[in-house]
């Protein structure tokens, strides 16, 4: 390997936007870069990459054709939403998307071509997409185009994603629901998009390979990380993924405003030592993080920066601060009986 880890960045990300009042702001991804470059992380092994725009061809091996016009048609005009109220169509919004997705390609390629073995875009993560539909702030759907990047460009298999978001990574499960891709999602049930029930397994040749962990409200770290390390490093094991993709929205965060989990920061760096250790043991550190969720901007920035420099093996003592320094209250004993139940049941229905 050349390199550690890139961390994928350009300006145009910036234009991926719904306007001043939306509750997605990608100037999180900025504040993320900040946080870094003031740690002057960036040297010969950890690389600051600016991606190329992804290609319409590239949109087109997951979305349909009448999808991308439709965007393409409805940013031009700038007026009204692209899914039923979450999503606006806002003029530039269709040239960030290809940006954004473009990160994620490029992350795909860096790893795959040897230049570093882990690839973090900020950008990415935007799995509520469809291949005919926007929802929840995401028009094209990254994670399902790099991972059928790596199917046709790489000849790649058996390919994982890992989603921690705290909603359900919906359309990348439909996008693969018939296909032996494994796909795992830790979420907050009971919101938006209101699926990743226990009992959607998959279909077809792609049956077991859709494995999802619905949450109660107010999971706190250890109770998640209990869950984390029962599913997902025995089911990443069987699996012998050749690509790791890790969604990693962190609006499970107890600061954040839309989701009601309870984790903090520590949770964060320790799921990223999960995947960073699986990655090396299983795929010689391929792992391509993507962002996501995220709405309390400074606490999105520092749960960003604290995976990336984790990856990238920078000792703790060096971002201890950005770390936090209180805690919310420890999940009840029903919430503890709740994640236990449903634990129980992914390890009888996955034979774990």
């Amino acid at each position: 390997m050349s390199g550690k880890a890139a961390f994928i960045w350009h300006d145009n990300f910036l234009k991926y936007q719904f306007g001043p009042t939306h509750l997605f702001q990608p100037i999180r991804e900025r504040y993320t870069l900040d946080i870094l470059e003031d740690l002057k992380i960036f040297n010969k092994e950890v690389k600051l990459v600016e991606p190329k725009p992804a290609k319409e061809s590239d949109l087109l091996s997951v979305h349909t054709k009448e999808y991308v016009d439709f965007v393409k048609r409805m940013c031009k005009r700038g007026v009204g939403y692209l899914d039923m109220g979450d999503t606006p169509a806002v003029k530039g919004l269709y040239e960030g998307a290809l940006w954004v997705v473009g990160g994620s390609l490029c992350g795909a390629d860096l790893i795959m071509k040897g230049k570093v073995a882990h690839a973090f875009n900020p950008g990415g993560g935007l799995h509520h997409a469809k291949s005919s539909a926007a929802s929840g702030f995401c028009v094209f759907n990254d994670v399902a185009i790099a991972t059928r990047h790596l199917q046709k460009k790489y000849k790649l298999h058996r390919i994982a994603i890992v989603d921690i978001d705290g909603h359900h990574g919906d359309g990348t499960q439909e996008i693969f629901y018939e296909e032996p891709i494994l796909k795992i999602s830790f979420h907050h049930y009971g919101i938006f998009p209101g699926t990743g029930r226990v009992e959607e397994t998959g279909k077809g040749v792609g049956e077991g390979y859709s494995v999802n962990i619905p949450l109660p409200p107010g999971v706190d770290d250890k109770n998640y990380l209990d869950a984390f390390e029962q599913i997902v490093p025995p089911l990443l094991r069987r699996y012998k993924p050749e690509m790791i993709l890790n969604q990693f929205g962190v609006d499970a965060h107890y600061k954040d405003p839309l989701v009601g989990l309870s984790l903090t920061t520590t949770a964060y760096y320790n799921i990223t030592r999960t995947m960073h250790e699986l990655a090396h043991e299983l795929c010689y550190g391929r792992l391509l993080m993507l962002g996501g969720g995220g709405y309390e901007l400074k606490q999105v920035a520092r749960c960003w920066a604290i995976a990336f420099l984790t990856i990238c093996g920078v000792p703790r003592e060096c971002y201890a601060h950005l770390f936090d320094q209180e805690s919310p209250p420890s999940s009840s004993e029903y919430v503890r009986k709740e994640v236990r139940k449903v634990v129980r049941e992914v390890k009888r229905l996955y034979n774990l």
